[in-house]
């Protein structure tokens, strides 16, 4: 007991310090907060952060003081998750190296303001542990929707490489979200009092682990699987376009669908933006390609217009160059590809990050299924749009694997990529589908349908990689009915939050 009046004696002294003092540490939690994001992975940490969040929460005198907490605690947090935001400013430096400080504190403040949101609602309704968790898990949700979503590096990310993956299937990544902060509060409860049903509920999470392993089938390839290959060419984004060096990068792709001995791939893949030139120009391109390829279908990634408008699309390429395929990516990044007003602010000089005039690229119709012949049926996705999962549920029809096509050079060498690639893994679990993902620079891999990598090109290097596709599973429960189940639940636990606070006003406290 003396050890957990030690904890809670610390937490009560935040409130008293120095008002400049008090913020640099509760940034400073916040950041530790984020260490169990990928590529560090201490989820640990993540969960004994959070619980002196929980604690801190608990002694606020209102929605106010909560609210100035998710605030905090928030840009603390995406600071350092989001630390990559600043690497696309610094592929022209000239040009744009000026904005990435601003861009990295006011994209880090800005997301912040849901956890404030989320604090303060859950506070105003009566705090304690519903309060907590049904008012980040709403503001959490809201995150991935408010300005089109930026749903990226979410608390229950830091999941992805545990068994705990295997819930995702049922709940999605709403789901692990709650099972983060639930677990933080619980151990903020049984470390700082006596509290029986605090102690169970936390050995019940507990067996969820093992029983996650337990539970997760085995989905690698079977015998006779078709065989897809990755193509990483290792363009850093600096050079990418480089007059002097797109030959070469290009020339590179060509040499890596070439080679190898015995049995060919039943399926090439190419990152986004691959081709040097646009579709509309790009018939002997193709067909240089497609003999690189002896011939085997070639999926890659390709700029085109259709009249005035500029898309960032994927081509299906068969036998000869024909194009069999076309899908344009319809979630753009705002302020990358393309810019809200932006032929006004083209006047001024400030264009997308990713395209060079104007509104920079137009959205595509939405999310398809591509039919690959004997491959089979790809629901495709184009580098951001791997991060929504909502984009993978309103396809037409069930697809039979992921294909997702990525330049994450404009994510740096540090953490970008490695989140975005845990992300794709998260994809996976929730659909019960397998992904094809490659990636310019990296990490290219091969994923199946329980969220596991099977085969990969690490970071950074250029190669190819032929890897088996596994098989899909059946439709995971989050598959068919996506975040309802779990809204619902961070509703029911801000009305039970506020059922209990008025309980304590009228003097019937209930446990």
């Amino acid at each position: 007991m003396a050890e957990q009046g030690r904890v809670a004696g610390m937490a009560a002294q935040i409130p008293l310090m120095p008002r400049g003092r008090r913020v640099m540490l509760l940034l400073l939690i916040g950041a530790l907060a984020a260490l169990g994001q990928a590529p560090v992975g201490a989820w640990p940490v993540t969960l004994l952060a959070l619980a002196v969040v929980f604690g801190l929460f608990r002694m606020t005198e209102g929605w106010r003081q909560a609210a100035w907490l998710g605030w905090l605690i928030g840009t603390g947090y995406f600071l350092l998750a989001l630390n990559w935001i600043v690497e696309p400013f610094l592929v022209d430096v000239a040009r744009h190296g000026w904005m990435a400080p601003f861009a990295l504190m006011g994209l880090g403040a800005g997301l912040a303001l849901f956890w404030a949101l989320g604090l303060g609602v859950g506070r105003a309704l009566g705090g304690g542990l519903p309060g907590f968790v049904g008012g980040m898990g709403l503001a959490e949700l809201a995150r991935g929707f408010v300005f089109t979503g930026f749903p990226w590096a979410q608390p229950g990310h830091v999941l992805i490489d545990t068994p705990l993956l295997h819930w995702a299937a049922w709940l999605g990544a709403p789901g692990l979200l709650a099972l983060v902060l639930l677990a933080s509060a619980l151990i903020w409860r049984v470390a700082t009092a006596r509290h029986v049903p605090s102690v169970l509920g936390l050995l019940v999470l507990v067996a969820l682990w093992p029983l996650g392993a337990w539970r997760t089938p085995e989905a690698g390839a079977a015998p006779g699987a078709l065989t897809v290959r990755l193509v990483q060419p290792n363009a850093p984004q600096h050079e990418k376009w480089d007059p002097d060096k797109i030959q070469g990068f290009y020339e590179r792709q060509l040499r890596f669908s070439a080679v190898g001995e015995g049995a060919r791939p039943d399926l090439i893949v190419w990152p986004e933006t691959a081709v040097p030139v646009l579709l509309n120009h790009a018939g002997r391109t193709l067909e240089s390609i497609s003999g690189a390829a002896g011939g085997v279908p070639v999926v890659l990634g390709i700029q085109r217009f259709d009249g005035p408008r500029l898309y960032n699309s994927l081509a299906y390429v068969e036998a000869g160059g024909a194009v069999a395929a076309v899908y344009d990516k319809h979630h753009l990044v705002p302020f990358g590809e393309y810019m809200p007003f932006g032929d006004l602010l083209a006047d001024w000089g400030i264009h997308g990050l990713a395209s060079n005039a104007g509104q920079g690229y137009s959205a595509g119709p939405g999310a398809q299924v591509l039919d690959l012949g004997a491959v089979g049926r790809a629901l495709p996705l184009i580098c951001y749009e791997g991060v929504f999962s909502r984009d993978l549920r309103a396809a037409p029809e069930r697809a039979d694997f992921l294909l997702l096509i990525t330049n994450d050079a404009w994510f740096g060498k540090i953490s970008g990529p490695y989140q975005h690639l845990a992300q794709a893994r998260l994809r996976s679990a929730e659909m019960g589908l397998p992904m094809i993902r490659v990636a310019n620079t990296g990490v290219s891999a091969m994923i199946d349908a329980t969220g596991r990598v099977t085969a990969r090109i690490p970071m950074g290097e250029a190669g190819w990689r032929d890897a088996a596709l596994p098989p899909p599973l059946p439709p995971t429960l989050y598959a068919r009915l996506g975040d309802a189940p779990m809204i619902l639940l961070f509703l029911a636990l801000l009305g039970l939050s506020r059922l209990r606070h008025r309980a304590r006003q009228t003097g019937a406290v209930l446990h």
